[in-house]
Order: C-alpha cells, then structure tokens, then sequence
C-alpha cells in the first residue's frame, strides 16, 4: 500500500513512467495554453500546447536516489504508536496508518538504515512518542540527509511538553549515546542533531538545531563544486538528477561573460554558483539564514567571487531591488520556488523590469499556484494588477525526471520577451 500511495509507478518499466510524465506535462502545457487563449492570446502550437515540450530528460539514477528522506513516528498497521515510516491512508477517512519505508524504491537503505535504529530507540524510551501536540508525547520525526561522499546527517525533532532543562539534558545524552555508542552505531553518522519543536515545522530562528554529535554540516559536490548542506537548508533531493537539471539551466539561460543572473529562491546557491563562471555576476535572493550562509560559504570556499547573496523574502528583496535596477548588462532570471509559487510581488517585479528578456521558471507542481504566475508573466498588461510591463511568452519547456517512480517532475519553462 505504501508504495502504491507514494511511488504509484513503481511496478512500471522506466520508459513507461517517462511516458506517463511526459503525458502530464503535456496536458500543463495545454490548459496553459487554453488560458491564454482566453486572454486574447493566440497560443496554441501544434498538439495545442503553449509552446514546444522536449521529452523528459531521464534521471541518471532511479533506484535509491533520494537524498533527504522525512520520516513520521505514528501508529503502525500492528498498532504500535511507536513505528517509524511514512503515512497511507487519509486523515478524512481515518485511516492514517504509518508504514516501514522498507520496500520503498526511491529511498536508500541508509535512510531505512537510521529509521530503523530511531525505532528501536523510541521503542526502549518510556517517553511516548507525540502523535497529537495537545495529547502529550514527545518522540516525533526523524529527517535523515545522505550525500554521495558517504556522509549522513540525522535530525530528530522532539516535543518538550513540560520537561525542564535536566530532563530534556537526559534524553539527549541518551539519543547521543544510542547513536555513537549503542545499536545505532551502525549508522556511523556524520551529524546527529536534535531539536525541540512545539509547532509542525520550525525554523532554525524559531528553534535552534542542536548538534549532540559530528560534525555540523555534511558536504556534496554537485558539477565539480562543493556544497555545503545545513539541516534545514534546501537541496535537491535527487543529487545526480539537479546536475543535469543545473547544466541544461546553463544552455536554456543563453548567458554569457555579459550577463547578471538572478537566482531566485536560491537555497545553497547550486544553481547560481553552478553557472557563476559563464556570466559576469550572479545575485541570489533567499528566506532560509541558514541557507544564505551556506551559500556565502559555498562561495567562497569553490573560490567563486562575482556571486552576492541576499537573505529575506523575495517579495520584499526583488521590488527593491529591480524597481531601481540601471545596469546596462542583460539581466537573465532563474526562479526555483516552492510549490506555492512566487508571491505575485515578485512575478510583477519581474514583469517591469524591462531589462529581463529571458525568464526560466523551475517547477516541481507546474499544474498548482505556478500554473498563476504563467499567467501573470503572459497576460496582457494589467494596470488593476500592477502589471505594466510588456508579456512574456513561454518559448520551450524540458520535463527533467527528479523523482523516479512517482507521478512528479520538474518542469523548466522558458520565457522570453
């Protein structure tokens, strides 16, 4: 059942599964089309897509290749409140059910490895583990990061409840202790950090990680640099599949030894700092601290200069910063946001600045919130929405296959004007 939730092609040949993608993409590219259509804008390009789709570009690896794997501490099928794996099941329904990550393709038996021991960990704690926040409990989950270079990072999150200092000081010596001199051992773990957490997801800002163990960051190499990674900081889950993704980014963007690159929603500064030699400066924007510092440091250590990173929401950072913009060099821009989309400040940012000819969008959910900033980028000027600038059109769109055996790629789209 876990496989079929979250790897529904898993049992298909990989052809077959570029094939569905490619399909789906496809379907994108026309309702983006019908859209603008509806705009009064003539669109439709044979097959009635917005413009033409290149085949899905294939992941060098399609076993095992996730690099950052979220596990949840849940009720098991067997009834144990104390299983680690991942969620089947609806919340609707009342069915969740938290399942081994055992047969799981895309996950690494290292990643299964640390699920494991966190279980029998857990499993040993007369400490319950914390299902509901306001039912009590405090064992919840587990992220585990692996690079190519054999280094792994673990990061438990913990609810305090009512624990003072010294009981949470004996839970953490036992963790620490579990891991480098228990059964966990067999991890050999690089980084074991912990934090205590009282809301579902929380930053670094608002609940410091808590190195018990290693070395603070784990390191990857991604394109011949070397990336430095954070426990919280954004990096590709598929480390083989981002250099082919950043290298076609490299040939779409059409740079040159001219070009000032913006590298929006820049996490570790991959992209940017992968293409920093091809262009004269880059300028990467970012909301995550920790993420900017790890790209500062990424910086400098590949010895990389004409990079400047800048921290803070993108629609607070980019109006500032293009509503100003004189320089005479072509501005070229990459955005990499979330599923939510840019904010629309940002899309009209980019949108009046008059020095952005050509805008590469990378999507991991083209059919959600991005499917409104196609829109806004193509639609015909639109003084109520602040849009004044001239419409940009998409021109060419490349599937990159990130996430073998799932229904999800990455979609690159190209717009120019």
């Amino acid at each position: 059942r876990l496989a079929n939730a979250v790897t529904p092609l898993w049992r298909l040949p990989y052809q077959e599964q570029l094939q569905v993608k490619y399909e789906s993409q496809r379907k994108v590219l026309q309702a983006l089309a019908s859209h603008l259509e509806e705009l009064g804008i003539e669109a439709q390009k044979p097959g009635g897509v917005c413009c033409p789709l290149q085949p899905v570009v294939p992941s060098p690896v399609i076993n095992g290749y996730r690099n950052k794997s979220t596990f949840s501490v849940n009720r098991g099928p067997d009834g144990n409140p104390k299983t680690v794996g991942l969620y089947v099941g609806t919340g609707r329904e009342g069915n969740i059910v938290c399942v081994k990550a055992n047969r799981m393709e895309n996950i690494p038996p290292k990643h299964k490895q640390v699920a494991q021991c966190y279980e029998e960990f857990i499993r040993r704690s007369p400490l319950e583990p914390c299902i509901l926040f306001h039912e009590g409990g405090h064992w919840r989950e587990l992220v585990v990061r692996t690079t190519s270079r054999g280094h792994t990072m673990a990061i438990v999150t913990f609810h305090p409840q009512e624990l003072g200092q010294e009981a949470l000081a004996t839970q953490k010596a036992l963790l620490k202790e579990f891991f480098t001199c228990g059964p966990g051992t067999v991890c050999a773990l690089t980084s074991l950090y912990f934090q205590e957490s009282t809301m579902t997801r929380c930053s670094h800002e608002q609940s410091p990680f808590q190195l018990l163990h290693g070395e603070p960051h784990i390191f990857e190499e991604v394109l011949g640099l070397k990336f430095r990674i954070s426990p919280d900081a954004f990096f590709q889950v598929n480390t083989g599949g981002a250099e082919v993704l950043y290298r076609a980014v490299g040939e779409l963007s059409q740079v040159d030894g001219d070009t000032v690159l913006l590298d929006i929603c820049c996490g570790t500064g991959t992209i940017g700092l992968s293409l920093a030699h091809q262009v004269s400066k880059i300028i990467g924007v970012e909301v995550v601290e920790k993420a900017i510092e790890d790209a500062r440091w990424n910086a400098a250590f590949n010895g990389i200069s004409n990079c400047e990173f800048r921290t803070g929401k993108a629609e607070a950072v980019l109006p500032q910063l293009l509503s100003s913009w004189e320089d005479a060099r072509p501005l070229v821009a990459v955005v990499n946001p979330s599923r939510a989309g840019l904010h629309h400040r940002v899309v009209r940012a980019i949108r009046n600045c008059a020095s952005i000819r050509r805008l590469l969008y990378i999507s991991c959910k083209p059919e959600g919130e991005a499917m409104r900033n196609f829109l806004e980028l193509c639609c015909p000027p639109d003084p109520g929405k602040k849009l004044a600038g001239e419409p940009f059109a998409p021109t060419l769109a490349i599937p990159f296959d990130m996430f073998p055996h799932t229904v999800h790629c990455e979609l690159v789209l190209l717009f120019t004007r």
